[in-house]
């Protein structure tokens, strides 16, 4: 063996790189000897005799092929082409040209199932946007990009940005861009040490909202369980920070359940906010399918509960997905459960699966049936946003001033809270006879 250059003079190096060069390419030569001998060029006569020897060779498997080939009995492979065998001879039954046909249910048993298309009312339109609504998305798009602030309207991948943004409305996300928890819907991305949260982020976000001009601010947050206060004092932080520099702004809080520690909640409800948002994603049923193993849905409804006991001035708010698998009668137990704690604006919207990752959509409901989820809400005396493409942002600030004028009717009543009225999904008839025979409409 050689050894290596470092132990041999220069003046050897070069011969010892030219034998092993040389050697190299005597293997080579060996090897595509045995393996590509059909490449290398013969002499004339040589050529002429394989050529002969190989008709021959040809004639002789036809002959002895078309006697076998007349006397096969009928069995479940075609007999042998006359030319020999081909590649189709060597698949299973019912692939290949030489092979028996497969029956036509076995054969459409065997595709793939057709993709499932989206249906038109999903199909997102340019709003035909004003000269003025233009410049606010444009105004808007350019803050966020200057102040590195991360929105869910990008981070989910939201289809109503665009909409949104022209008419002044932001969803916020702070304390970064990485969930510690893996949500099988949600597109945000997910680690179990996500960077710590930045220190400025409340001056930059009540400094880009001040930029704005804006009236209504929805603030998210992302899970950081590995946080010992789950982020509440940040999120407290820049609510109060906005408050400061605008008195009359009011500010959405998207959060989450941190882990079911009440006493965070309160920390939450003291900074000033408007509207404390928690949603519970699914029914009761699909609840560990769906969300992390880490939430729950008692655990989300305690949080709410507790949010409205301790502050009773605050809105509070919850959304569900729609076309996961649940079932009517779970829809409507879910929406019981969050009048019966206090949850006042409820949304619906459309599951979109957002990457082939995520879980898939089990059926797209029509717009119709969100119609009559909004009306089922209505009645249980809920505020509702019901639609395919609508989120828990969705309108926010509209559904939120809606929200204090029935309170203030309410207020300015005689004082008796209307009678809740239990709509059928399956009968508007009845819905309808109800209203008319003395329940108000809400």
């Amino acid at each position: 063996r050689c050894q290596p250059f470092a132990r041999h003079p220069p003046s050897r190096q070069s011969s010892l790189a030219s034998a092993r060069r040389a050697a190299a390419r005597r293997a080579l030569g060996v090897r595509r000897a045995g393996e590509m001998m059909f490449l290398r060029p013969s002499a004339p006569g040589r050529s002429g005799a394989l050529a002969s020897a190989a008709r021959e060779a040809s004639r002789r498997l036809a002959s002895a092929a078309a006697p076998a080939a007349s006397a096969a009995p009928a069995t479940g492979r075609a007999p042998l082409p006359a030319d020999g065998p081909t590649l189709a001879d060597f698949m299973p039954s019912g692939g290949g040209c030489g092979a028996a046909a497969a029956p036509p249910a076995a054969a459409e048993g065997a595709r793939r199932p057709p993709a499932v298309r989206k249906p038109p009312w999903l199909k997102m339109y340019n709003p035909n946007l004003t000269p003025e609504g233009a410049e606010k998305y444009k105004e808007v798009r350019a803050t966020i990009k200057q102040t590195g602030l991360a929105t869910v309207c990008q981070e989910a991948r939201c289809p109503n940005a665009g909409e949104c943004w022209s008419s002044g409305t932001a969803t916020v996300m702070i304390m970064g861009d990485t969930c510690t928890r893996g949500c099988r819907f949600c597109s945000v991305a997910t680690s179990r040490t996500p960077p710590p949260p930045d220190p400025d982020e409340p001056q930059k976000v009540a400094h880009a909202v001040e930029k704005w001009g804006l009236d209504y601010i929805v603030l998210t947050m992302v899970d950081r369980d590995d946080l010992p206060d789950q982020g509440a004092a940040h999120v407290a932080a820049t609510v109060r920070n906005l408050k400061t520099r605008d008195p009359s702004l009011r500010v959405e809080t998207l959060v989450g359940d941190f882990q079911g520690r009440l006493e965070l909640v309160e920390q939450l409800a003291d900074s000033g906010m408007d509207v404390y948002a928690h949603n519970i994603e699914t029914v009761e049923r699909l609840q560990r399918t769906v969300r992390d193993r880490r939430a729950g849905y008692e655990q989300s409804l305690s949080v709410l509960r507790h949010a409205k006991v301790y502050r009773p001035s605050l809105v509070t708010k919850s959304s569900i997905m729609l076309g996961l698998g649940e079932t009517e009668e779970e829809v409507h137990q879910a929406l019981r459960d969050l009048r019966d704690v206090g949850v006042e604006i409820v949304t619906f919207g459309q599951y979109l699966q957002p990457t082939k990752r995520h879980m898939k959509v089990t059926r797209y409901v029509d717009p119709s049936e969100f119609e009559d989820w909004r009306r089922a809400g209505e009645a249980l005396g809920l505020h509702v946003a019901s639609g395919p493409l609508v989120r828990s942002s969705y309108r926010a600030g509209e559904f939120f001033k809606a929200r204090l004028a029935r309170r203030a009717t309410a207020t300015e009543g005689a004082g008796v809270a209307p009678r809740p009225l239990e709509v059928s999904m399956d009968s508007s008839e009845q819905a309808a006879s109800d209203v008319s025979a003395g329940a108000p409409p809400l």
